[in-house]
Parts: structure tokens; sequence; C-alpha cells
């Protein structure tokens, strides 16, 4: 069957679409680019957009000399890798045991999750809260508060749902008992929402920057995302002679008298935004499976 004049034109307006949609997109990031591999005195002039007018490298190697930018970039990986495998872990044991008939008040645990997805107890009490726990100023107040999220438990809980339950059945008869089917039968088979939360969770952890802000009163145990804002904030440059900043960065940008606050704050971005945007084409095939899996029921 051919296709016909009005099939063709909305083709042609759908393709349209896409691509302005994705130029849209992706500018921003491109023009970033751009701007990070500039130098810094003539991006002031303006007009660089897509292509540095002209290359350098100094941004970047300032970005790399400066000790703080290089420990924060370690703690986002370290606390990137950890809290996602962790947050997974612990989401799927509570999803698994949620998704139970005879767990035992399961519709009043689900209504009391739930209602923490609408509440929440505030600043205060959740600064009292972790100050109480022991975590202030301290790595671990990245990970535990966010192990358990209530979404993410939602489409777990969905998907073990959805599971044939002669799978357990099977696995009960063959000798293995809750935590076995669970690592052994239900996880093995769940790869592509784990994949798609690990992402989510994966993504949340390197973005986020307001927790080190409130809870770490040490700069060098910021996350590379808390650096970034603190730069993004303030004129390093003009307004604080490069404070930001260590004394060998300081002293090489002196020395190149190329580089600007913005100029830098673009490579640094560069370099905070790259390695999570690597990760998505590993996990992109699982999208359209993993996405979904919340709306098959309830």
């Amino acid at each position: 069957m051919k296709d016909t004049l009005g099939d063709r034109f909305m083709m042609f307006f759908i393709y349209s679409f896409l691509i302005l949609l994705a130029v849209s997109t992706l500018y921003p990031f491109l023009n970033a680019l751009a701007v990070s591999f500039n130098q810094g005195l003539d991006t002031s002039k303006g007009g660089v957009t897509l292509w540095p007018r002209v290359f350098t490298l100094e941004n970047y190697k300032v970005v790399f000399k400066d000790d703080r930018l290089m420990s924060g970039f370690f703690i986002s990986v370290l606390r990137t890798i950890i809290g996602t495998a962790s947050a997974i872990l612990c989401t799927a044991i509570f999803s698994y045991g949620m998704s139970k008939k005879e767990l035992m008040g399961r519709k009043y645990y689900m209504v009391m999750c739930i209602i923490t997805m609408y509440f929440g107890g505030g600043l205060i009490p959740t600064f009292m809260l972790i100050r109480n726990l022991g975590l202030m100023n301290s790595f671990w107040v990245f990970i535990i508060p966010s192990l358990i999220g209530v979404w993410n438990m939602i489409i777990f809980r969905t998907f073990f749902q959805g599971l044939p339950n002669g799978l357990e059945e099977s696995a009960k008869i063959d000798g293995c008992g809750n935590w076995g089917t669970l690592f052994r039968i239900v996880l093995p088979l769940s790869g592509p929402v784990i994949a798609t939360l690990a992402l989510f969770t994966a993504v949340y952890h390197w973005n986020e920057w307001f927790l080190a802000g409130i809870y770490i009163s040490d700069q060098n145990k910021y996350p590379i995302q808390t650096i970034l804002r603190q730069i993004l904030l303030s004129n390093i440059v003009t307004e604080q002679g490069g404070g930001g900043l260590d004394a060998s960065s300081l002293a090489h940008m002196q020395r190149a008298k190329t580089i600007t606050s913005k100029s830098l704050s673009m490579a640094t971005m560069i370099v905070a935004t790259l390695p999570i945007i690597c990760v998505y084409p590993f996990v992109q095939k699982y999208f359209v499976k993993g996405v979904l899996v919340g709306s098959l029921k309830e």
C-alpha cells in the first residue's frame, strides 16, 4: 500500500519536529562545549556558538590541576557507585516483601509509603534527624537517607507481581527460601527494570548538590556538582581573584591571562556532565520495557 500525500506530509511534519527538538536540546550542551575549548578572553567578545573560535586547552588544564575539583570528582564517582548499588539492592528487597499478598498489614505499609511521597518532615526536622544519626560531615549522608525510593519501590513491586507464580513455587519445591528465590530467580529476571532504575538513581546521585551544602562543612568532602555550583555563583577571576581555586590553579590562571570565570565554569560543567552522559547508551535498550513496567498494573 502506497503512502498518500497526507501520510507523507504527516511524516515530514513529525521528522521536522523531532529534528528541531533534538537541535534545541543539544544546542546548550554543544555551546558549553565550544566555550570550554575557546580562549576565555575571546569568549567574552561574544559570537561563540557551536565551534571554538580560538581553540585552547587552558580551561581544562586549570580544572585538572585543581585538587579540590578532582577530589569532588572522585567523591561523586564513589557516591554514584555506592549509592546506586545500595539503593537498588535495598529497594528491591523491600519491594519483594511488599509484593507478597500474604504479608500482614501490606496495605497499611503501602499507604504509609505513599504518604511520604506527598508529605515530608521539612528541612529543620530532617536536619535534626541527620545530626542525631551522626551523619553530619560524613560521606554516608549521601547514601543512607536515599536507600529506599518509594516510586522505585512501586515499579519494582509491580514488576515482581507480574512474574509467573510458578517460578517461585518451583524454587520453593527445590528448597529455596525467600532470600534464595529473590537472588537466584527474581532479580536475574528483572534486568530491564533494574537497569532503568539504576540509571535514574545514578543520575540523581551524580547531579545532586544540595545535601553537601547543608550537612557537609568540610569543602574537601564536597561532590563535583556542589563545587560547580559555587563556581557558577561566583565570579572567580574578576570579583574574588580566583579564591575558589587552590594555589597552583590560581597561579596557572595568572600565567595564562586568557581564562575567565565563564570559560572555567563551562569546562568544569563538561567534566561534571560527560561521565553520566556516557552511561546512557549502555542502558538505552532497557528503557522501553523498564520505564513502562509501572503502567502495566495498578
